[in-house]
């Protein structure tokens, strides 16, 4: 009799304390989006650009972000409830794309920003400088940012550097998946052991436009060859920690030391390969599934596609979590300091979603969680936005002193 009373009570003492939990969690929530008003929350890279143009062929009609749009990460609905105060939106060209063709292609993916910018004006404004930013958050709408994704978009010309500059474009993530003909990849065979002369010459020809270097996806020896040429503070739109989860595409401590001193951030990323160990693990045994497909039929794609999605139903993909992403804040802000903080979340960029972390209306919940873990008002302002707005003042600051003292570059490409 004496058991069961005691089961009796154990369970009325669970259920007692959901109450004061949930309270507790909509308090937290209530504090995070009370926060969200006061700091524009800026997100380093979203997709949503190369989304319209995949699912939609650039047309904003098709796929409207005014209302819900269940089929990708971003709309105007869930950026509202989100709290999205700035958005760096990628104008991303995959690497296949060369010359030319990539200069078209990202002038593309430019004007379909300038379209969206236009068509939801209600919503969005085109930001070029930090002020623009806190101007346009204050009136209520979402500054909108250019980030390029790839040198391969500039096909080795500073004069098309420079152009894309004028259009808006804001940073330039030095190279994507491959080598460019300048920088090695974090993805690639390494070619030049980081930077090439003339890849140096591009990171001074960005300092001096006042555009932000942006190293996610570059090798370690590039990321520290582009910190040391560069006379302003670097950043990675989006990139998580290495020591937590040994991928190519985060950033090893060794360069997380280097960033108090280069006063850059990294803008920590939500994708699940990324922040998961047992994700990116999953993913290499998917990879090597795909190779042992291809080789078995070299000219069947479909028979490919069919053994890899029978596989993958049968080895179910494990999940990352919004947990880890606060613990890759946690290891940055142990290593560099809460100053080289930020948020890039890489939404409809990618194909899977951390738990918790599913669009772009989840972002008070990380706060909430940054919040539980005893994060500080201040230090929270300075994740969400504060530590990139002081990265672009800086860079607007160096970009004025470089343009007093010469005018832009005459170097030209040399194939190395």
């Amino acid at each position: 009799m004496l058991k069961l009373t005691l089961v009796f009570v154990c369970a009325a003492l669970t259920l007692s304390a959901f109450p004061s939990q949930q309270s507790a969690d909509r308090a937290l929530t209530d504090r995070a989006r009370a926060l969200l008003k006061q700091t524009p929350l800026i997100d380093g890279h979203n997709d949503y650009p190369w989304a319209l143009r995949e699912k939609a062929q650039r047309d904003f009609a098709r796929l409207d972000i005014a209302k819900p749009q269940p089929s990708i990460m971003t709309d105007i609905p869930r950026l509202r409830a989100g709290g999205v105060g700035g958005q760096f939106w990628s104008v991303y060209v995959p690497v296949e794309l060369t010359g030319q063709t990539a200069v078209t292609a990202t002038l593309e993916e430019i004007d379909t920003v300038h379209q969206m910018v236009r068509r939801y004006s209600d919503t969005f404004e085109l930001a070029l400088t930090a002020d623009d930013v806190e101007r346009i958050f204050k009136q209520g709408r979402i500054a909108s940012l250019i980030g390029m994704e790839g040198g391969h978009s500039i096909d080795n010309s500073l004069a098309a550097l420079r152009m894309f500059y004028r259009l808006g474009a804001r940073y330039m993530t030095l190279t994507h998946a491959k080598n460019t003909g300048w920088a090695d990849s974090a993805t690639d065979d390494p070619k030049f052991g980081g930077l090439a002369p003339f890849g140096e010459e591009v990171v001074r020809e960005m300092n001096w436009l006042g555009m932000l270097v942006d190293l996610s996806h570059v090798s370690p020896e590039t990321m520290e060859d582009a910190i040391r040429v560069s006379q302003a503070p670097v950043i990675f739109s989006h990139s998580s920690a290495r020591a937590l989860n040994d991928v190519p595409r985060n950033v090893p401590d060794a360069v997380l030391r280097l960033l108090p001193k280069n006063g850059g951030v990294v803008m920590v990323t939500f994708v699940p390969g990324f922040l998961s160990p047992g994700v990116a693990d999953w993913n290499k045994l998917q990879d090597g599934e795909r190779e042992r497909l291809t080789k078995q039929f070299p000219s069947d794609a479909a028979a490919v596609t069919r053994g890899v999605d029978e596989w993958t139903r049968s080895h179910p993909a494990p999940r990352a979590t919004l947990s880890d992403a606060a613990d890759h804040i946690d290891h940055i802000r142990q290593v560099a300091g809460i100053d080289h903080i930020g948020l890039g979340s890489d939404f409809d960029g990618i194909t899977a979603v951390p738990l918790g972390l599913e669009d772009v209306s989840t972002y008070p919940s990380l706060v909430a969680e940054l919040l539980r873990r005893g994060y500080k008002d201040e230090e929270i302002g300075k994740i969400l936005g504060g530590n990139i707005l002081r990265v672009m003042r800086q860079v607007e600051k160096v970009s004025k002193r470089l343009q007093s003292e010469r005018g832009p570059s005459a170097v030209l490409f040399q194939q190395q």
